[in-house]
């Protein structure tokens, strides 16, 4: 079973499929100064949750690209219900190979899914041509919160600190102009939600042929966040604004 498989099993539950919460959304709308008429683009947009809800608080209109069927299928659902098929749009696409108008939004948003372009880097230079010269990236990332992380962990997972995503943000022209970051109760409550999908599927699945490789992963999340996870790794959503 490959991995986008196994995330839309343990993602049943969730609506933002990122460690963060819809307040925090919320008020990342406000801080953009969201409002009707705005347009905003989504790579990696999953379940299209924070396209509803700043379409809710602030009336904006956008387009969603996302690999997954699944999610495409339940973010397009989610629009219909509000009877907005006239204001979003969602594709099924690799988000690095979606053809975009230049200039043509106030926000590209890549949030939880920098692996898109690879990196940080790769993000800021696979959207930044997608905004508004006034406009605005904003970029959900983990990265380290030391840089004494065990090595065998660090060996795994390809992250930078803090310091390190400010230097990338400046070498590539941009300034952080704000930031949210998740809590350890937003932390938990993802991956406790992801936990939950999979066993509520094994629950369902009991002769599944891949049965197996479900349980593997639900027990390699565990074990990963337990031991290392929950103390070296952190998550935030970085606004990103041309340098002056």
């Amino acid at each position: 079973m490959n991995f986008l498989d196994l995330k839309d099993i343990s993602e049943r539950h969730l609506e933002i499929a990122d460690p963060i919460s819809a307040q925090k959304l919320l008020h990342l709308g406000q801080v953009l100064g969201l409002q009707a008429g705005q347009r905003v683009i989504d790579f990696g947009c999953g379940f299209g949750e924070m396209l509803r809800l700043w379409g809710e608080a602030y009336g904006i209109s956008g387009v969603g690209i996302d690999v997954r069927a699944n999610a495409c299928t339940r973010a397009r659902h989610k629009f219909a219900q509000a009877g907005w098929e006239d204001r979003f749009e969602i594709i099924q696409a690799r988000g690095d190979e979606h053809s975009y108008p230049a200039g043509a939004y106030d926000v590209a948003a890549c949030i939880g899914a920098t692996f898109i372009w690879e990196d940080f880097r790769g993000a800021i230079r696979g959207m930044r041509n997608a905004i508004r010269p006034d406009g605005h990236l904003a970029i959900g990332e983990a990265f380290w919160r030391t840089g004494l992380v065990p090595p065998e962990y660090a060996r795994s997972q390809q992250f930078f600190t803090e310091p390190e995503l400010l230097e990338i943000t400046r070498q590539e022209g941009f300034e952080i102009s704000y930031l949210v970051r998740s809590s350890q109760d937003d932390w938990d409550r993802y991956e406790a939600e992801n936990w939950r999908g999979l066993l509520d599927w094994l629950a369902e699945n009991p002769e599944h042929p891949e049965r197996g490789e479900v349980y593997k992963h639900l027990r390699d999340s565990q074990d990963e966040y337990f031991r290392y996870g929950r103390d070296y790794l952190g998550w935030a959503i970085y606004l990103l604004r041309k340098a002056l």
